[in-house]
């Protein structure tokens, strides 16, 4: 089990990664937010609480968490800034060049959480691009690394291979798709699990009746029940969300808890075609 802390500026409490490192319990999706327009929504989710921008260099987005760190007046070192390597950098020496131009972009003096966005196996360059992440390490531009999408057998090359544990797996994870047997593995592995998609970006998860009637019970929001469930998975949600009420509302989800009953009504409605769109990383490859 992860260890969980609890911080002293937000009320968000804080997950121990394997290796020392920290990250919020919840963070803030960045997917589409760029430009003066995502700077502005980056901006109101620290000043909401929010201590984690999740970006990506696919995102063309990574100028816009560096000007919110400048904008806001909340510290760096409270803030945790991550960005994906894209697969077609994945050359040893293309993923360094990269996380450097990467840094140049936002303008920050390092990344607290660099991943391989995709493992795109049948290219067979994940292993090399992992070296390259352990490289930028060592060489202080970030202080985690991990990947996005690993299956195990993805995971256990790379750690076989560089003796190098991921201390985060960023994958698709919410209530029609829980991924239980990842999600598993990643734990028993001293893994963090982030969910993308946590409200299940295009489909109807968020009109669900199931969801509906738990969080009419409880006075909470469908979305409150949702980013509530993933905590109590020990996952790390990643909701993206532009107005300051919606980034508030996402963010409140540690006054209340789900009881049993209501986790195995959510655990109904798992399905193995679940998936949002048709990404399985056995064979789904993304550049």
């Amino acid at each position: 089990m992860l260890e969980i802390l609890m911080t002293s500026d937000t009320h968000v409490p804080s997950i121990i990664l394997n290796d020392s490192t920290t990250l919020p319990a919840i963070g803030f999706g960045t997917y589409k937010l760029n430009g003066a327009d995502g700077v502005k929504a980056m901006v109101q989710a620290i000043e909401s609480g929010y201590r984690l921008l999740d970006s990506a260099v696919n995102y063309e987005n990574e100028g816009a968490p560096g000007k919110a760190i400048r904008t806001s007046a909340v510290p760096r070192e409270q803030l945790r800034i991550a960005s994906k390597l894209p697969g077609r950098r994945y050359s040893f020496d293309d993923a360094l060049v990269t996380i450097e131009e990467s840094l140049y972009r936002s303008q920050l003096d390092y990344f607290d959480l660099y991943l391989l966005h995709w493992p795109n196996p049948s290219k067979g360059q994940y292993v090399e691009a992992w070296s390259g992440l352990v490289e930028a390490r060592k060489r202080g531009w970030v202080k985690s690394i991990g990947v996005c999408n690993f299956l195990p057998e993805h995971l256990e090359k790379v750690i076989a291979d560089s003796g190098v544990t991921p201390a985060v797996n960023q994958i698709e994870l919410h209530p029609y798709f829980p991924q239980h047997e990842q999600l598993a593995w990643n734990a028993g592995h001293g893994i963090a699990t982030q969910s993308w998609s946590p409200l299940g970006r295009a489909n109807h998860l968020l009109k669900d009746p199931a969801i509906q009637r738990i969080a009419a019970r409880l006075g909470k929001t469908l979305a409150q029940v949702i980013l509530r469930w993933h905590h109590q998975l020990g996952a790390i949600a990643l909701p993206k969300a532009s107005s300051a009420e919606r980034q508030q509302e996402n963010l409140d989800i540690f006054d209340f808890e789900l009881s049993e009953q209501d986790m195995q009504s959510i655990a109904r409605l798992a399905s193995p075609t679940g998936r949002t769109r048709d990404q399985d990383p056995a064979f789904y490859e993304e550049f």
